[in-house]
């Protein structure tokens, strides 16, 4: 009795903890392989008989779960071979803005590198963040609130409790919830006046029909291969990416375009790094703040490549260094032996 007990205390703080997928079944599985062990090295000990049954019994609860992750896992790699849904067709905007929009953008409009002409680039615009988590989350928050007209946020993951600390785009009670679909609700409720909608697959090589109906592509991933794809496809539609990475307290920020003699990704970063030189967030950790610094300059960067104001960072990186408060500029130039773009030619 005491036993069952244990679990079910142990199933409902990982429940009210938010613990997830993997963190869930540790939860689960490090208490029951304890028992296990026990029971089958100490079988009469005082603590083992706690856990009523014998030790097949525990054995068949260990099959039947490890038989529902198979199932999640399986279904979850179904979704993913899934067909892509067609590409939305651009949503029809009028020639004119409402007193609700003039009010909205006024501190645009008076913006002599803005003004009426750029606003109305933003409203026409159809930009496609990838990566809902933390860098996707001041982007997408700010062209929102900047009338970017048609946002598409591509994310295939859900929103955990880890997330809060830096995404900051999400709510307490959407956890569990797609973060696609959650951040899309959350940026139409900022902005009525604009369409967010999502794109609940991984990009890859063979999206590039569905990226060439966007003006830009923003990259908030932080794995070598979703940046290496993701270029592939942009290189191949002849569109425009906007990239960011963190790690740690350090940032960076680059446009690559190719298509109009810039350096893509590739041209950059050839390789992937080797194990433990580039490690994820989720290893190395990082600083709640930082997303929000690189996330707001990638989306004030998208903003005058959108209007065409002031100088780009085509050709330029920024790298942003959070804890001396350092901040340097690289030039950096496209390779004409790059197996990806080398063979482009600029429009």
């Amino acid at each position: 009795m005491l036993g069952i007990l244990i679990f079910v205390a142990i199933a409902g703080l990982a429940w009210f903890a938010g613990l997830r997928g993997r963190d869930a079944v540790l939860a689960l599985a490090v208490p029951w392989l304890s028992v296990v062990l026990l029971k089958s090295q100490m079988p009469e000990a005082w603590l083992a008989r706690q856990f009523g049954g014998d030790i097949r019994h525990w054995l068949v609860i260990g099959m039947i779960g490890g038989l529902v992750i198979l199932y999640r896992v399986g279904l979850r790699k179904l979704r993913g071979l899934a067909p892509e849904p067609s590409v939305p067709e651009a949503v029809p905007q009028d020639d004119t803005m409402s007193d609700a929009e003039l009010d909205r953008y006024a501190r645009h409009l008076v913006l002599r590198e803005i003004g009426g002409p750029g606003q109305m680039r933003l409203r026409d615009a159809r930009v496609l963040v990838v990566g809902a988590g933390g860098l996707g989350s001041p982007v997408g928050l700010y062209l929102a609130a900047a009338g970017v007209g048609e946002i598409c946020l591509a994310d295939d993951d859900i929103v955990d409790l880890s997330n809060l600390q830096r995404q900051v785009i999400f709510r307490n009670d959407q956890r569990g919830e797609s973060k696609a679909e959650a951040a899309a609700e959350n940026l139409l409720e900022l902005n009525p006046h604009i369409y967010a909608h999502t794109w609940p697959h991984r990009i890859t090589e063979e999206s590039a029909k569905m990226i060439a109906s966007y003006d830009l592509v923003i990259d908030g991933t932080d794995s070598y291969a979703s940046r290496d794809a993701i270029n592939r496809a942009c290189v191949a539609a002849g569109v425009p990416l906007l990239a960011g990475a963190i790690a740690q307290w350090e940032g960076q920020v680059t446009l690559y375009d190719p298509a109009h003699g810039g350096p893509c990704f590739s041209c950059m970063f050839p390789q992937e790094p080797a194990p433990g030189n580039a490690p994820p967030c989720a290893e190395a950790g990082v600083v709640g703040a930082l997303p929000g610094v690189i996330g707001s300059i990638l989306a004030l960067e998208a903003i005058k490549h959108l209007t065409g104001a002031g100088q780009g960072l085509d050709g330029r990186m920024l790298v942003f260094d959070g804890l001396y408060g350092e901040t340097r500029m690289i030039t950096i130039a496209s390779r004409p032996d790059c197996p990806v773009c080398g063979r482009v030619a600029p429009g």
